[in-house]
């Protein structure tokens, strides 16, 4: 009778984490520079799902926000991105998608998609039990 291998440790999750996370920002990075992007622009194209301030962005990016607003005009610049007054305090300034930032980002994530189809492969249980146990691991993100 074989027995089974001890579970992983903390340390081992923790290992295999940072493993899957320099994998996926590698892939990130590879896809970002197809649209002429760096691996700061796509994750910035990424995070705006809804319109955002630039202390959130920079917050949710954890740098300084010296560096936002250079990222944001490159990517205005590109004609992916908008910065608009927002409505409930004028001092606060949004960064939102174009048209065009909303094509590069649906690219992104196609191409993004295409590399990890092993996701794919994952029946429906599996992909709500990886979910709930991202989510407890990580209840911020």
């Amino acid at each position: 009778m074989t027995t089974a291998p001890p579970p992983p440790t903390p340390v081992q999750l923790m290992d295999g984490l940072a493993r899957a996370a320099a994998a996926y920002y590698r892939h990130f990075a590879e896809v970002a520079a197809e649209q002429g992007l760096t691996l700061m622009q796509g994750k910035v194209l990424s995070l705006l799902r809804r319109p955002m301030p630039m202390r959130t962005l920079a917050e949710l990016l954890a740098c300084d926000a010296s560096n936002v607003t250079g990222i944001t005009d490159r990517l205005e610049a590109r004609g992916l991105v908008r910065r608009a007054v927002d409505q409930t305090d004028r001092r606060v300034k949004n960064v939102l998608l174009t048209e065009e930032g909303e094509r590069t980002v649906a690219l992104i994530r196609a191409e993004l998609m295409s590399g990890l189809t092993t996701l794919g492969q994952l029946d429906e249980d599996e992909r709500r039990t990886l979910h709930d146990l991202l989510g407890r691991v990580f209840p911020q993100a």
